[in-house]
């Protein structure tokens, strides 16, 4: 079987010690993480782990389900790009010499729609939202035209094309069960 990108998204609270407990199930897997991004969610008090790894749906499905099952989560689903609006950010640390002597600076800025977070006499740094091959195409450019002193890629941030955030169906019909039964 081949391997797939998956997006696994977990919903939970803020509960100290859950990143731990996830990246152990990864573990006892032997699966690596591509990325990983955690931030609060559209919903006030619950925090969304955005986690990408290369399997198959066989056993992300399994590892979703074992996510799921933890005290401490909300939900857990998984997802295919198709599924999916998602972007990564990278920035990138130039010298400012070897950048201004292999040409302009406007045309990386407009080839690759970056933005120039800083700059001074020693370096510049730029700024690329996108996905990981323009970012990777960008970082490869700069390396072998001027060298790169500096970079880092963030993990992963998505969104899915649904209308609303997948836990907040999930939170009505639990609502609407409760309300029922009162």
């Amino acid at each position: 079987m081949e391997n797939t990108l998956y997006t696994i998204t977990v919903f939970s609270e803020n509960t100290v010690g859950l990143l731990g407990q996830i990246t152990i199930i990864f573990t006892r897997r032997n699966l690596n993480i591509e990325t990983l991004s955690v931030s609060p969610s559209a919903i006030k008090g619950i925090h969304k782990f955005t986690i990408t790894l290369l399997s198959t749906e066989e056993v992300v499905s399994k590892m979703v389900k074992q996510i799921d099952k933890r005290v401490d989560i909300l939900k857990a689903y998984y997802n295919t790009d198709e599924d999916l609006v998602f972007q990564e950010i990278a920035l990138y640390k130039v010298a400012t010499d070897k950048l201004f002597e292999k040409g302009s600076v406007e045309e990386l800025i407009r080839k690759y729609h970056v933005r120039v977070l800083e700059m001074n006499a020693d370096y510049v740094v730029f700024q690329k939202a996108g996905h990981y091959e323009e970012t990777q195409q960008m970082f490869e450019e700069l390396k072998e035209t001027v060298g790169v002193l500096q970079f880092i890629r963030s993990g992963r941030v998505a969104i899915t094309r649904s209308k609303v955030e997948r836990l907040s169906d999930m939170l009505e019909s639990i609502q609407e069960k409760f309300e029922k039964n009162q």
